[in-house]
């Protein structure tokens, strides 16, 4: 037995020869559904306008409950204005308009809530208090502003441009708002003004006063005047100028009460009445008690200070005056002292004119 030899390969004939030429290759012909490379990129899907989608989610949900409510609300939701960037229908405007008043009082609640909260289960101060509220207030309005915007559907890149204007518009426009806002914390942070002081303030005629602050404000410190004038001063005259604090570390002030006395009497017996009449005033306190200084001698008269001190000075200054002076009137009156008034010397110098009218008012008085 033989080994089998190799089945030869079978070899491609020669062109012409036993086989048919292979057919030559067709060109590729382009579908005429495939879209061509520059075609395509060109038609790239674009950006729509930008809607206000705030209110596809209820006509769908309420579609869905009840057709006819969502056919009402698809009709509205067909009447839109729109242009190549921007559209928003009318049931968007209701759905804003609706949510954003929703949040606005939900805010105020909420601010309100806090302000309880701060002035019942806390211990802190009526400055503290006050700047508690400020903060959460701020956060509590920003929190409200942002979501609505989320609920509205407005992508917050599309605010990039407005932002930018806005804060322009805070550098230039609203410098002083601003400053006043963040001279309004500082003040409240630092304690150096409160509601309750008593400041020393001046009108327009330069005329000094004094006030009570009733309020800090976002922009001003309203400070109300024993006329029951208000005075609203910018927060930053007050940070940067001088203030006189009249219950900045203390709420006693002291009063001056100016008094005259003749030269005949007994400055002994003077200064005791003067101190009994300040005694005697109701508001005056009893320590540090009332004293009496002499400070000079006056052209018709001994000229005294009686020093008072108070712990309200917001009831005002001048009705504790009036009452030491009357109760001062009295006492002197009973102890025969007298209260001097200005007084003049008229000197006249003897000549012959002089000589004639004494001579004919003489003669005048003669019968």
């Amino acid at each position: 037995m033989t080994p089998a030899s190799p089945t030869p390969e079978p070899t491609a004939a020669p062109p012409g020869e036993g086989s048919p030429a292979p057919a030559a290759a067709e060109p590729a012909t382009a579908s005429p559904l495939a879209p061509e490379p520059e075609a395509a990129a060109s038609e790239a899907p674009r950006e729509g306008p930008i809607e206000v989608s705030a209110a596809d989610n209820i006509v769908e949900g309420v579609a869905q409950q009840n057709e006819t409510i969502g056919d009402v609300l698809s009709s509205l939701d067909q009447v839109a204005l729109e242009t190549s960037t921007f559209r928003i229908s009318v049931l968007d405007m209701v759905v804003v308009g609706g949510g954003i008043a929703l949040l606005v009082f939900v805010a105020f609640l909420l601010t309100r809530a806090v302000r309880g909260a701060l002035h019942r289960f806390t211990r802190l101060s009526g400055s503290q208090v006050l700047l508690a509220e400020k903060l959460i207030s701020i956060l509590i309005w920003a929190a409200a502003f942002f979501i609505a915007i989320d609920l509205i559907g407005v992508d917050l890149t599309a605010l990039a441009v407005f932002g930018g204007a806005f804060g322009l518009a805070i550098g230039f426009g609203l410098q002083k708002t601003f400053g006043n806002l963040i001279a309004g914390i500082i003040l409240l942070l630092d304690k150096s003004i409160k509601p309750g002081d008593v400041i020393a303030v001046a009108d327009t005629a330069g005329q000094e006063t004094f006030g009570q602050i009733r309020k800090i404000g976002i922009r001003a410190v309203s400070v109300t005047t024993r006329d029951e004038r208000e005075y609203l001063i910018p927060n930053e005259n007050l940070m940067i100028n001088q203030v006189e604090n009249w219950s900045y570390s203390s709420r006693n002030v002291r009063m001056q009460v100016h008094v005259g006395v003749s030269y005949k009497a007994d400055m002994d017996l003077a200064e005791k009445l003067m101190l009994e009449a300040a005694g005697k005033a109701r508001r005056v306190l009893k320590s540090p008690a009332p004293t009496v200084w002499m400070t000079e001698y006056g052209d018709s008269s001994v000229n005294f200070i009686i020093h008072c001190w108070i712990v309200d000075p917001e009831e005002g200054v001048g009705n504790v005056r009036s009452e030491v002076l009357k109760n001062l009137w009295w006492l002197l009156k009973e102890n025969d002292i007298e209260i001097p008034f200005p007084q003049r010397d008229l000197n006249l110098r003897d000549g012959p004119q002089m000589q004639d009218l004494i001579d004919a008012l003489r003669g005048d008085a003669r019968p």
